[in-house]
């Protein structure tokens, strides 16, 4: 085989992706992220950004951000432990740690590092990782890294759970760990967080949770599904990001008790072998974590748009799935039905993305649509409006 060869191979497997109506779109915004966003076919209507509580063009956080690059620099130009961390990365650390009620958090270029990087520094070959079945891909490619013993249980569902830790225990396990997703991204499900502690509980082990998509907006005081289900000092690890609703940046996270961190600074080769977070990022944080501390009446508004929408799309005959989150996805099963009916939408104004295989299983796709607190009511019910237009059309509902 030549190396043409290998660049043939190449173009037939994306000819292939095109044809199964898997192509993935990135469409070029011209604006500020917000609650509309300009595209090339006018000022639409945002519905696929996990902006959930609208601050990603707050100008509090921008003006932080610019403040902190005035004072530090644009970037840091080195891994932490040689010459990169700053005062700011430390009191960013310990401001987190105490809003989600840790001892202590290591910052990370991303969730996805941070992901990445938590399963190898603390586990090892003696050790195993019991894994919901829907749990994000950094999750799966960071257990992939690690040598410990992989066992997997179906969603949510707590009778496999305990087969698969009475499985792991049955096989010498040292340690145990269950690894969840707090908020199942592409169904808006929340995981049963009580009955995995206690579950975990009757096996001695630990548990780990990746709160992406509820730090900041799920629970009192925006601190997760820990919070929300009473469970903070049962849960052993949590990861998250500063790119969702705590500001849309750059930056994932950390928190646990101290010994953990600590090992994790030692260890974790994405943190080791990353630039340091960017002063800006750092400061913008920082004014977004502030924000989102005072931001009840943010996530009310949040709650109050995901019911309006979700109401009358169910009314309007739409397949929906999920409960309790932001995340409100619109089940259409066919791949090509679902990027056809994403196009049309945005004609009409409103921009979503189709969700297909690899993303999600074959035969599910779906438009996943998240609400943005810095929606109106009347915005809420304009998308209701082209979604039912555009359903009609597809013959999708009558």
């Amino acid at each position: 085989m030549s190396r043409d060869d290998f660049y043939d191979t190449i173009e037939t497997t994306l000819d292939g992706i095109r044809a199964d109506g898997l192509w993935k779109h990135e469409r070029l915004i011209t604006s500020s992220q917000g609650p509309y966003v300009r595209v090339a076919e006018g000022e639409v209507m945002n519905l696929c950004a996990n902006n959930y509580l609208g601050l990603a063009n707050h100008p509090d956080i921008g003006a932080a951000a610019t403040a902190t690059m005035e004072s530090y620099g644009y970037g840091m130009a080195s891994v932490r432990f040689i010459c990169g961390t700053l005062d700011l990365h430390r009191v960013l650390e310990a401001e987190i740690a105490d809003y989600l009620g840790a001892e202590d958090s290591i910052l990370f270029a991303a969730c996805f590092d941070a992901n990445g990087g938590v399963f190898e520094a603390l586990l090892g070959p003696d050790d195993a990782i019991v894994s919901d079945s829907l749990n994000h891909a950094s999750i799966i490619d960071g257990i992939r890294l690690c040598k410990a013993k992989r066992y997997r249980f179906e969603t949510r569902d707590m009778a496999d759970l305990e087969r698969q830790l009475v499985a792991a225990r049955a096989d010498g396990a040292r340690h145990v760990m269950v690894a969840t997703d707090g908020v199942f991204s592409m169904d808006g499900y929340l995981a049963d967080l009580p009955s995995i502690c206690e579950i975990a509980d009757r096996h001695g082990a630990l548990v780990m949770v990746d709160d992406a998509h509820a730090t900041g907006l799920i629970g009192p005081g925006g601190r997760g599904t820990p919070a929300l289900h009473d469970v903070v000092d049962r849960v052993d690890v949590v990861t998250s990001t500063l790119g969702k609703a705590l500001g849309g940046g750059m930056g994932g996270f950390i928190a646990a008790r101290r010994p953990v961190v600590d090992l994790l600074r030692q260890r974790a080769r994405p943190y080791l072998f990353s630039n340091a977070l960017a002063p800006g990022l750092v400061g913008g944080a920082r004014a977004a974590l502030a924000l989102a501390r005072e931001g009840d009446d943010l996530r009310d508004r949040l709650r109050r748009n995901s019911e309006r929408f979700r109401t009358a799309m169910a009314s309007a005959g739409f397949e929906l799935t999920g409960e309790g989150h932001p995340i409100i996805p619109v089940m259409i099963g066919d791949a090509a039905a679902a990027g056809e009916m994403a196009s049309r939408l945005l004609e009409l104004g409103v921009y979503v993305t189709a969700f297909s295989y690899p993303v999600v299983p074959l035969g599910t796709a779906r438009i996943r649509t998240q609400m943005n607190a810095a929606h109106t009511d009347a915005d809420v019910d304009r998308a209701v409006d082209a979604f039912t237009t555009a359903g009609r059309e597809q013959g999708l509902i009558r």
